[in-house]
């Protein structure tokens, strides 16, 4: 009788391989939102909700005790 040859480690890299690609498929079709959210940025950044709010000063804080 012939001893069947074990594929276990063939089947762990086919796992470990399409893994890789799904993550790859997925960080991929990511940066395709974030760059549609760049462009609109860049067109007209007052009208933007994610514009850069360091350089407005703090008036939201508590008034300061006297």
């Amino acid at each position: 009788m012939e001893q069947e040859k074990d594929n276990f480690w063939i089947y762990i890299a086919g796992v470990i391989i399409a893994a890789v690609i799904t993550i790859v498929m997925v960080k991929n079709s990511e940066h395709g939102k974030y760059e549609t959210a760049r462009k609109a940025i860049a067109e007209e950044p007052a009208q933007s909700a994610y514009r850069d709010v360091s350089k407005y000063n703090n008036s939201i804080t508590a008034p300061s005790q006297k």
